[in-house]
Formats: structure tokens, sequence, C-alpha cells
């Protein structure tokens, strides 16, 4: 097990996943090369509660419900004269009421993920999540890495000295330097506790310090080489060769203005359909919400036969891949597979379809004056163009073909007249 190594977002992704699959903690451990205590404390600590009920049945987690013969006990029932047993509101009344706690919560693996009696069950639910758990874990680093290790008396003693020095328009460092023995910290105590506000002066009377930006760092992009395991252009092709059938969805990135918005492309081979979605930044982060947006708008159903596979370059925007190949329960919904490094050639379908995105917006142009409703309109005159490969179609009539009209009306994808089609700047000049 790595020395001092916190769990990552991915690590909590896969645990969920695990756990939805029925692996115990000991196996999970040994994936993640750490101890079952640290996955059971972590599951533990960071679980859910979620008030559902079943189909059919609201959430009531009273241990009287099953022979609870009681009528109208909140006095506005709708239900017409049925059982309070079958309301997802008397209990909250119900003087007799006392809540049912699972057994199965007391035992590994410490929630309902994965339970098969899930969807019958009406009780009080406890979940993993690993983004409610990741951020949970970062207030709490964060909680923890804030505070001053100084009595309230110490403090109002520095007041005293500090703040009406301030509001002469002394600085930190002057008043610092003539008053050393007095103060008894450090200089950037004093400039934590101003900036936390533990003064009666504060920031506005520093002018200095009011005038002064920090500087502007980028961060660095960091990939986690990991993420390539299992999910290599060798992988792929085994996986397309045991799998022929499946669809593939190639995926990419083209760059407007460095540090500006940027588009998140996906190119559907089977119809030549190219779809493209504006980004405020190039992260992650952002490729992410994409696809969860996407999952919500189209249902799992559509998503998973639109999604099945994705293949795509080792950017550093797609490094972080768990996230995509699972929806927010856990449960996969992709397959996420990586070409060759400075191998473009090996998605080639969509590297030539930004070409006729480069039409519309040549190399150097910025995106930033642009709103999805511009892309949308610009992919929509795309994929209305005839190709002769698609034997004089459309890439909206292919796509239409295989998928139905609904599922392009819901990506937002219309079909453009043939004598109405503008693949040059002016399309979308404003």
């Amino acid at each position: 097990m790595p020395k001092n190594s916190h769990l990552t977002l991915q690590d909590r992704s896969i645990i969920c996943t695990r756990i939805s699959q029925g692996v115990p903690f000991s196996q999970i451990a040994l994936e993640l090369e750490k101890s079952p205590d640290t996955i059971s404390r972590e599951v533990r600590a960071h679980r859910v509660s979620i008030e559902t009920g079943s189909y059919g049945r609201g959430f009531n987690p009273c241990i009287h419900r099953n022979h609870c013969n009681k009528t109208f006990i909140c006095g506005t029932c709708i239900h017409g004269g049925r059982k309070c047993r079958s309301c997802k509101d008397c209990f909250k009344h119900c003087g007799d009421f006392k809540e049912e706690e699972c057994e199965k919560l007391s035992n590994p693996p410490y929630v309902c993920n994965g339970c098969k009696d899930r969807q019958k069950c009406t009780l009080r639910k406890l979940e993993y999540q690993p983004y409610s758990a990741e951020k949970e874990y970062k207030a709490k680093l964060s909680d923890s890495r804030t505070g001053f290790a100084i009595s309230p008396e110490e403090l109002e003693r520095i007041n005293e000295v500090i703040s009406p020095l301030i509001k002469n328009g002394q600085s930190i460092h002057h008043i610092f330097e003539n008053n050393k023995d007095v103060l008894m910290c450090s200089e950037k105590t004093l400039y934590n506790l101003l900036n936390a506000g533990a003064f009666d002066a504060d920031k506005m009377d520093c002018p200095r310090i009011v005038r002064m930006r920090p500087r502007r760092k980028e961060s660095e992009k960091k990939v986690d080489r990991h993420c390539y395991e299992g999910r290599t252009f060798e992988d792929y092709k085994q996986f397309i060769a045991d799998n022929p059938d499946v669809p593939v969805v190639q995926m990419d990135s083209v760059i407007g203005r460095k540090g500006g918005k940027v588009l998140l492309t996906m190119f559907f081979p089977n119809s030549n359909l190219l779809l493209a979605f504006l980004r405020e930044n190039n992260t992650a982060r952002s490729v992410l919400y994409v696809f969860n947006e996407h999952y919500d708008k189209l249902g799992r159903d559509i998503y998973c036969k639109l999604f099945p596979v994705i293949l795509t370059d080792r950017g550093s925007e797609f490094s972080d891949p768990v996230p995509i190949e699972c929806d927010k329960n856990g449960e996969q919904r992709s397959l996420v597979f990586y070409c060759d490094p400075s191998a473009p050639y090996q998605k080639g379908g969509i590297e030539v379809a930004h070409e006729l995105i480069r039409r519309v917006l040549p190399k150097g142009t910025s995106f930033d004056n642009l709103q999805q409703e511009d892309i949308d309109l610009m992919l929509s005159h795309i994929n209305s163009y005839k190709r002769e490969k698609l034997n004089n179609r459309s890439a909206n009539q292919m796509f239409s073909f295989l998928y139905g009209v609904e599922i392009l009306h819901q990506l937002n994808i219309r079909e453009i007249e043939p004598n109405d089609i503008i693949l040059s700047p002016k399309l979308l000049r404003k």
C-alpha cells in the first residue's frame, strides 16, 4: 500500500462500481493497493441517505407498515381511504411511528449499491456516491488546513496592537518590524489573520493589499498514466474483433484561441454524423459535464445505444475515463479506449470531419463570442452536406435511418435544404 496515498475520484468511482458488482472489500483493496479497512472506512464515512420508495409505493420506513390498519392520520390524505401503509406522508404524523433500519446496512458493504431487494424496498437507503464522497473529502481537507492555533485572548491582544496602526495607514511589514516583541508572532501570521477578517481593521484599510492581485498561474495538466491500462488501441482492436457489431464514437477537441473556449467533437463512423459541444476550457471536468448532461437528457437506454464505445486520443482532457464510463451510481454506460501516442490516423474519421469545421471556423479563430446555438447551427449545415461515400446522402439522413429522427432533434441537429447550406465563415458572422 502506497504511503500517505489519498483516494482519488477515480478510486472512488472504482469502489462504487465494484460494490454494485458485489465485489468484497478485500478484493477492491487489492485492486486499489489499499487496505480493506481503508475501503470500509471510506464507504461508511461517505454514505448518502436517500428517501425513495419502491414501484407503486412511496417512501415509508415505519416498522408497523406491513400490518398497520390506520387511515387518514395526516388529515389530508388523497388516497381515498387507503390504509396509511400505502401513503408516503402518514407516517410523519403518526404517534406510533418507529423507523425500521435495514439489517443489511450493519454489515459490509454497509450501503444499498447493488442490493437485489432495492427495487421493492420502501426503507431509507444508504448509497455510496463517488462524486459526493469526493466533495465531502475535499471540504474536510480544506477545513483541516484552515484556522489558527491561537487563543481568543491572544488574538484580542494582537488586535488591540495592530488594528489602530493599520487604520493609521501603516503597512503590516512596518508594524511587524517595530512591534516584534509585543506581537510575538510571524509577519505571515499577521497577513493570514488580516485576510481571514480576524482584526477590527480589514484589507480595505491596506490599499496596497487591495491593489495587489495574485499572479495568474496556469495549472499543470496532469495525466494519470494508469488510465490507459486495459484501454490501449490494442485492447480496442481486440474488443472490436470480439464485438464487431458494436458502434464506435470517435472523440477529439478543436481548439480556438489559446486559453479560450474549445469544442468537444464526436464522430459516428457508421453514419458520418459529427457533433460538437462548446466548453469554457479544455479540462476533464468540462468533458465529463457534456457526457453527464446528455446522459440525463437522452436517458440511459438511448445514451448506451449511442455511446457504447468511445475512441479518443491521449489529451489531458480525456485522462479521467472512469466517470465517463460509469454513471453517478457506478453503473457501466460506456467503454473508453485510447489511440497510440502520435497516431491520429487511428481515428481518421473525426480528423477528416474537422476539415468541415475549419471551413466555418478557420484555425486561429476565437470561439469566445460563440454560443452552443451557433455550434448547433454549424453542425446542422455540416451534417446536411451530402457525401459521395454515403451514396449521395447526408449524415443526417444516415443517422435518422439508424437511430430515428427524434434522437437527432434531441441532439439539436436539423436538416438544412441543400441549396441553403453554407460552409464558410459567413455562416456565423455576426
